[in-house]
């Protein structure tokens, strides 16, 4: 994985393996403070202490399908060449957090990535699960803009309507990318 929306991706599916029914992923892009942060916080069925241990370990996985599990491991590395760590808070039967920190502008700082894409994959492919999303930026001079989106009112408002529906793909795609491309141009300028 070459840019940190995809390993967001990855953590969040592994929160609704984890059985969530809430799942928040937060980016802050702090340019006072030349951090970037990333984190994933479910409701899940969390881990025993043991177990999170084991989880950075990139030869441990749950999965039957491989041996290994890189993603963590591999967020966790590459948040440490950045100048940065990786947190992991758990608790059994009360869910988990992930968060990845890197130093903004250190040349080795892995892409964002496409957010639109990953929070727009996310909605659509598990639409049982209430997905939160905040994108914040923090200018030179320390002024917040933001980017929150709870899919609690787009679900009330669709009803019994799919997500899939072309039309409205296009329009959440277009909330996603409106949202957060307005958020970059305003920090710029």
């Amino acid at each position: 994985m070459r840019e940190i929306s995809l390993h967001l991706l990855d953590i969040a599916e592994n929160s609704v393996a984890a059985q969530s029914h809430r799942v928040c992923i937060e980016v802050h892009e702090n340019l006072q403070s030349d951090l970037l942060t990333a984190s994933v916080t479910d409701d899940g069925r969390g881990m025993n202490e043991e177990t999170a241990k084991q989880v950075l370990d990139p030869f441990y996985t749950t999965r039957t399908t491989r041996k290994v599990g890189l993603g963590i491991p591999l967020l966790k590395l590459a948040a440490e060449m950045a100048e940065g760590g990786l947190s992991l808070v758990t608790e059994s039967g009360k869910g988990t957090k992930v968060e990845a920190v890197f130093r903004h502008s250190h040349i080795d700082r892995m892409p964002l990535g496409d957010l639109a894409v990953t929070f727009l994959t996310l909605l659509v492919s598990y639409p049982h699960i209430h997905w939160v999303f905040i994108y914040q930026i923090t200018d030179r001079d320390g002024q917040n803009t933001n980017f929150n989106f709870d899919d609690v009112e787009l679900k009330e408002a669709l009803g019994d309507m799919s997500m899939t529906e072309p039309d409205i793909l296009r329009f959440v795609r277009g909330i996603f990318e409106e949202g957060i491309q307005s958020l970059a141009y305003q920090t710029v300028n």
